[in-house]
């Protein structure tokens, strides 16, 4: 599998990076503080993982990006377009630390983050699990942990479910962002920080 970009080293760009490593899968993760702060991560990953910037991150083929809402415009400023590679939108419209919810006007926030990545096909996706569950074996409750996913390109949507059932993960695909996201968006979907298993 081709190497994935992480724009973001918080709780979810972390515990999404352990689930590629623990999977043997070659990472690039950035943060707004630079390369040399992420080396103590790094050698927690392992030799699949190594730390870069902004701009090598959002090169690789499949890019996840996951900042706090109100500095993704900044974390993703003045990038090149995206070239119809695919951008993984796992963010959610909340102010942190206080947990309050963005006024986006009744957009979806797939949306507005769309805008933000031109080029790209956006897939919204690993933004509804806590990230101590997505960083854990998908196993654990003897089935497997479900991860949605929701896109307008079925190509893009089509990789990154073969992404979700490599890290052992049962992906659902909730069709295109104009449903999908408002499904798994937090807050306002129904569909966030539930913890459901696939059994067999």
């Amino acid at each position: 599998m081709s190497t994935i970009g992480i724009i973001g080293a918080g709780a979810i760009g972390t515990a999404f990076a352990k689930a590629l490593s623990r999977q043997g899968i070659e990472v690039v993760i950035a943060n707004s503080r630079g390369p040399q702060t992420l080396t103590a991560l790094v050698e927690e990953l392992g030799p699949t993982a190594r730390a870069g910037t902004r701009e090598e991150a959002a090169a690789q083929p499949i890019v996840l990006v996951a900042v706090n809402w109100s500095k993704l415009p900044t974390a993703l400023a003045g990038l090149p377009d995206f070239g119809g590679r695919i951008v993984i939108d796992a963010n959610n419209s909340i102010e942190v630390p206080s947990f309050q919810a963005v006024d986006l006007q009744g957009r979806p926030s797939s949306e507005v983050f769309a805008e933000w990545v031109p080029g790209a096909r956006v897939v919204k996706a690993f933004n509804h699990l806590q990230a101590h569950l997505l960083e854990s074996d998908p196993k654990a409750e003897g089935g497997q942990r479900v991860l949605f996913l929701s896109g307008d390109d079925a190509e893009a949507k089509a990789q990154v479910a073969v992404l979700i059932e490599r890290l052992g993960f049962f992906g659902i695909d909730l069709g295109e962002l104009s449903v999908g996201a408002r499904l798994v968006q937090f807050p306002g979907g129904p569909l966030p920080v539930l913890n459901l298993v696939k059994f067999a």
